[in-house]
């Protein structure tokens, strides 16, 4: 009998192999009962089909300790949605209504068109996911698989708070300085109001704000383009559409693209290597919209053209430093305020300084609860927790601290906090030193970084105490980070791995791989950005 025809058209998206499988399927399925056909056995079968997606499941790549580079290495050979998710900030911090692996999943699977949503990762994400994402476009996508095209996007919570495409409104109460004179910081205690909605947090969790930019620097905006503040943009005025629709920092690569239209001679080639990522003047790292306006002084983009070019003005992100069960109704944040200065020109923090110089008391904005992924008090209000919180890394633990008050849980706690001087610089230092002498507060580790001739870090800290922190351990205490990742974070574990292999009589091989399975378990938690 001759062999089945192929049924499966060649420009299926199937390997030869599986269209030869689906095409003897099929020619088997319509077959009359006495056909000589004999199907594969159930190895045969899986063996032939492994090949649909030869991912493994794991991610290698999901640390946000990682960089772009080594994300991409780890996630060579991967199917596109894999290497899409590697492409991510790896932060799962929710600010773009996904986590890294189902805004992965969505731009792979086509459910989601929007490229530029992962704020965390800022322009290199940008270009990374651009370039992945034209794989799409080709007529067979390398690595593309039919598990890709069955994935939906998260369904919108009907709670509003519960997602950033449903806001809730809250509304401001107060703001407190937490830094004392003499500090080089302007850290701020800020409070809200909930309301009587359906709005609800649990410690952990972050808290999304939307923000609107500084109205000195649109009006500056608006004047580089020659434009009147009230000429019409997407249904509103110029003035309102760049305070609350378009980030002004960093500039994107779609305006560079504008200038270089409305622009010529070496102008517009220096435009069109900005917009492919180069850097023809060294300066790239700096502009902002704005910069990028009194760069090319000559281009004068319709106000249209031009607020189109920009990227969506997203929420941001903050670690809530209250528990609900403590203060029902209310929220917390602790929030650095962001100011600096580049050439002449003093850059703002966008949502930052709008929560610690241009929002009043009393005044209502969008907001919304993003729950945490894999940051909780251990389930069992008896185990003892190690927390590690420098700087603004504390807001977590103070809302974790002021949560086993409420619940009365018996564990024991112990913060690691740490600043630049301890005159000036010890946020909620009454609060931590009540804790202390009732007893909450099992242990409080400080250090300053700038008190002595050297540098002092939490880190250093906790090699102080690591035959303690290796007690805390070997009884079952689970580990939180909270702060910034690149350094911070990675100096920290470093350290951690030092302690065990000091003091839980192991070789660096193995305590690496002890905080590894920490980590595993869930017992070593991060936070960090």
């Amino acid at each position: 009998m001759s062999s089945p025809p192929f049924l499966i058209p060649p420009n299926a998206p199937f390997t030869p192999e599986q269209r030869a499988w689906l095409s003897g399927f099929f020619a088997g399925f319509a077959a009359p009962d006495d056909s000589s056909i004999t199907p594969l056995s159930p190895e045969a079968n899986a063996a032939v089909m492994a090949g649909a997606d030869s991912d493994d499941g794991e991610a290698p790549w999901h640390d946000q300790m990682l960089t772009l580079e080594s994300r991409m290495q780890l996630a060579q050979g991967r199917p596109l949605r894999r290497r899409l998710m590697a492409a991510m900030a790896q932060q799962d911090c929710g600010q773009c209504g996904y986590i890294c692996e189902t805004y992965a999943d969505a731009l792979a699977a086509r459910k989601e068109a929007r490229l530029n949503l992962c704020a965390p990762g800022g322009k290199d994400t940008a270009r990374m996911v651009k370039a992945l994402a034209a794989e799409l476009d080709s007529p067979t996508p390398a690595n593309v698989t039919q598990a890709e095209s069955v994935i939906t996007t998260p369904a919108v919570l009907s709670a509003p708070g519960c997602s950033r495409d449903n806001p809730a409104r809250a509304t401001f109460l107060s703001r407190r300085r937490l830094n004392k004179e003499g500090s080089e910081k302007d850290t701020w205690h800020i409070e809200f109001e909930l309301g009587a909605g359906d709005m609800s947090y649990k410690v952990g969790d972050s808290f999304g704000v939307f923000p609107k930019n500084d109205l000195g620097l649109v009006d500056q905006i608006i004047a580089m383009l020659g434009a009147s503040h009230v000429t019409p943009v997407r249904d509103r005025t110029l003035r309102e559409a760049l305070l609350s629709d378009v980030s002004l920092a960093p500039a994107p690569d779609a305006l560079f693209e504008l200038i270089s239209f409305v622009t010529g001679g070496a102008q517009r080639e220096k435009a069109r290597l900005l917009a492919q990522g180069e850097d023809p003047d060294g300066d790239a790292a700096k502009l902002d919209v704005l910069a990028v306006l009194q760069k090319f002084p000559s281009a004068r983009p319709h106000p249209e053209a031009f607020v189109e070019a920009l990227e969506p003005l997203q929420p941001r992100l903050y670690s809530i430093s209250s528990s609900p069960k403590a203060t029902p109704g209310r929220l917390s944040l602790t929030v650095d305020a962001v100011r600096y200065v580049v050439g002449k020109r003093r850059r703002l923090g966008v949502a930052s300084t709008f929560l610690a110089e241009r929002i009043a008391p009393g005044d209502s904005l969008p907001v919304y609860v993003q729950s945490a992924h894999g940051f909780a008090l251990p389930d069992d209000p008896a185990t003892p927790i190690i927390m590690i919180g420098p700087g603004t890394g504390v807001a977590p633990f103070r809302a974790f601290l002021h949560e086993r008050a409420a619940t009365r849980a018996p564990g024991r706690n112990w913060l690691f906090f740490g600043h630049q001087r301890s005159a000036c610089d010890f946020f909620y230092a009454d609060e931590f030193e009540t804790m202390k002498a009732t007893g909450l507060l099992t242990r409080l580790s400080l250090a300053w970084s700038r008190d002595g001739a050297e540098k002092f870090y939490v880190q250093d800290r906790m090699r102080q105490s690591g035959r303690e922190l290796w007690a805390w351990l070997a009884e079952g205490a689970h580990f939180y980070v909270c702060g910034d990742a690149q350094r911070m974070a990675k100096d920290v574990e470093r350290a951690l791995v030092d302690v065990v292999a000091e003091f839980g009589a192991r070789n660096a091989d193995e305590a690496v791989a002890f905080v590894a399975q920490l980590k595993k378990s869930g017992r070593y938690q991060q936070d960090v950005y």
